[in-house]
């Protein structure tokens, strides 16, 4: 796979965006992907990463995000996060650290690559 990439500094517009203090909306980095044999752009975002951050870097920071993105949705949807109904703080605190332990646990056998294949 292979992509076209544009980075171009930019100042997006909003009314939630916080102004410097001469009235200036602060700038940003725009991150676009062209993947070859695609006829216009795919997937596009905005960084907030320092001016001077490598383009390699944007681009790496920014395909990460996907994985993030993934990592959470497991977390809900295949671990259960997001179904503990109880009560108390104690309770809460046990369930998420249950649930993480089981991605780590998870991510490691994906990892490994003597790891048995399921059946």
């Amino acid at each position: 796979m292979s992509s076209q990439f544009v980075l171009l500094r930019v100042r997006p517009a909003g009314h939630r965006i916080a102004r410097a203090g001469d009235g200036t909306l602060p700038e940003r980095w725009l991150i676009a992907q062209w993947p070859d044999g695609e006829g216009e752009l795919v997937k596009y975002g905005l960084s907030s990463l320092p001016a001077d951050t490598e383009p390699a870097d944007l681009i790496r920071y920014g395909k990460i995000r996907r994985r993030i993105e993934h990592d959470c949705r497991e977390l809900k949807t295949g671990l259960g996060l997001d179904h503990f109904e109880g009560r108390s703080w104690t309770g809460r605190h046990r369930h998420v650290t249950l649930v993480a332990a089981a991605h780590v646990f998870i991510t490691m056998l994906r990892l490994d690559p003597k790891a048995a294949a399921p059946v």
